[in-house]
This record gives C-alpha cells, sequence and structure tokens, in this order.
C-alpha cells in the first residue's frame, strides 16, 4: 500500500467571485462559513503561518482542490461521492478518505490538523 498524494478539497468552488464572497463570509458571519479545512488553512485572506510552513516542509505530495475542481479532475474517473471538506489519500491509483468531513469540522486549529496528518501517514508509508 503506498500513498502517493494527499487531496485536500475545500467546500468551497473556486474562482475571483468566489473567493471575495467566502473572505467577506470569513469576516462578516465566521460562525455560519461551511468551509473548517479554510478556515483552519487560512484567515480570511492570507494563508496560516504555521500551515504554510508545514505545507511547504512536508514530504508529502499535497493537492488542493475547491469541490468544482476535484469533480473536474477526479469525480469522472472515480466515481465517488463525498461530504466537503475532506482530505482524500490516493493509495495505488485509488482514493480512501483520510480525514472525513465531521473530524476536519471538530479540529481546532492548524496545529492540529498536522497532527492528525503526521499521525494517520505512517499508516500507509
Amino acid at each position: 500500500m503506498k500513498l502517493e498524494k494527499l487531496i485536500f478539497i475545500y467546500n468551497a468552488d473556486s474562482g475571483l467571485r468566489n473567493l471575495l464572497i467566502d473572505g467577506a463570509h470569513k469576516i462578516l458571519s465566521p460562525a455560519t462559513y461551511e468551509c473548517h479545512l479554510c478556515d483552519i488553512t487560512y484567515g480570511a485572506f492570507t494563508e496560516n503561518k504555521l500551515w504554510k510552513a508545514f505545507r511547504k516542509n512536508s514530504d508529502l505530495e499535497l493537492e488542493f482542490l475547491h469541490r468544482d475542481e476535484f469533480a473536474k479532475v477526479y469525480r469522472s474517473k472515480f466515481g465517488y461521492k463525498f461530504t466537503f471538506p475532506i482530505v482524500l489519500a490516493l493509495v495505488d491509483q485509488n482514493l480512501e478518505v483520510f480525514i472525513k468531513t465531521e473530524e476536519l469540522n471538530a479540529l481546532e486549529d492548524a496545529r492540529a490538523l498536522i497532527g492528525l496528518i503526521e499521525e494517520r501517514k505512517n499508516v500507509f508509508l
């Protein structure tokens, strides 16, 4: 079993318009924002410093997609249906759930996300 990469899928769509709307939503009504993965890894407009350092220094291949991008790249190939946000693992050319939506939504911060990734990656290595 070989972990090829982790795929992080945000519960948001891509594009400048959506980016601006999401940023405003995080500021004006953070309690109702629907992408906890976005909250953990990004503030309203900039990437979390701890997360950015982890991402740049990780020995894992990491891919980041919005849900509309995921649908274009993977759904037609695999036919899976997931809730978002989610972290998937590409293992032996198959997608497996690495961190479920409910688990992501329960995480406190970037440090907790990084700890969970470090803990689980050993299962695949």
